[in-house]
């Protein structure tokens, strides 16, 4: 599990209707999303795995640290709370034997395609499964981390060259072949730099100049993408540029943030039981 971590001081017709219905609803979550980014990016719709992949990719160099072990369990964490957002799944209801996140099972809300091909694969498995998962069993079993072998056709596979693939096509990336003595290695160097820094303020302003000390106050992408950032180990990239002052007081204010009891926070009003079941689950492993 990540931590963080401070840094010294720098050096049928009725059927039809009913389908029709809830297809519409979950095209007004798809467009309210798109609502929520546009003060943002008028532009460039991100997907929450695409935000911590390019938040996780060295500039230059186009490819993720070789230490980082957590940034693909990370991006399954982000499949799951992005199709919460979009109206698919849910957690099962709260009932007095299953009080805790992590004891309850991932439900199919809608299985309405949402375009984006590692959201829809999943949103397959899940519908065939039975009988239903929790979280924490998802994010390993879409990972690929069981000893079950009838259970590893639900691993997702080449994450996150499918994702810098995707980023490819937004103009964010572009794509390279680099020479490491022993093999060829496909990389994806930044190309779009206006779009990261974007989204590097994003989330510094988050926890400074509009910092508001409620995590139920804040918009849910944002608060989602930093629990994922946490998660994939790459939360210290986003404060790294910061001055001495700054970073301090971001860390400290993200350190608050994802050390509160996510099982108590689910429970309050408007929050997005998701997201607070993932970080539970990073919490845990």
């Amino acid at each position: 599990m990540t931590t963080l971590i401070h840094r010294g001081r720098r050096a049928d017709v009725g059927k039809n209707a009913d389908k029709r219905v809830e297809g519409e609803d979950d095209d007004s979550k798809d467009r309210n999303l798109d609502e929520e980014e546009s003060g943002d990016s008028k532009d460039i719709r991100l997907t929450l795995m695409e935000e911590v992949l390019l938040l996780g990719l060295k500039d230059k160099e186009g490819y993720t640290s070789f230490w980082n072990d957590c940034i693909s369990s990370g991006l399954r964490g982000g499949i799951l709370i992005e199709l919460a957002l979009r109206g698919r799944i849910q957690l099962e209801p709260l009932t007095m034997r299953k009080k805790r996140l992590l004891d309850r099972k991932v439900l199919l809300k809608s299985d309405t395609p949402t375009g984006d091909v590692l959201l829809d694969e999943t949103l397959k498995h899940i519908k065939a499964t039975e009988p239903a998962e929790t979280v924490q069993s998802w994010i390993e079993l879409l990972t690929g981390e069981t000893w079950n072998p009838f259970k590893l056709q639900y691993q997702l596979r080449n994450v996150r060259e499918r994702i810098a693939k995707n980023l490819v096509e937004k103009g964010i990336l572009t794509t390279e072949k680099q020479n490491f003595l022993l093999f060829d290695m496909t990389t994806h160097p930044v190309t779009n730099t206006t779009e990261k820094q974007r989204l590097l303020k994003k989330l510094q302003e988050s926890v400074l100049d509009r910092w508001v000390n409620d995590p139920h106050r804040m918009d849910r992408r944002t608060l989602a993408l930093l629990v994922l950032a946490h998660s994939s180990d790459v939360l210290e990239n986003v404060f790294t540029p910061l001055a001495d002052d700054k970073y301090d007081t971001a860390m400290n204010r993200s350190k608050d943030l994802l050390d509160l009891d996510p099982d108590v926070e689910a429970t309050k009003a408007s929050a997005t039981e998701m997201i607070w079941a993932v970080l539970a689950a990073f919490n845990k492993a």
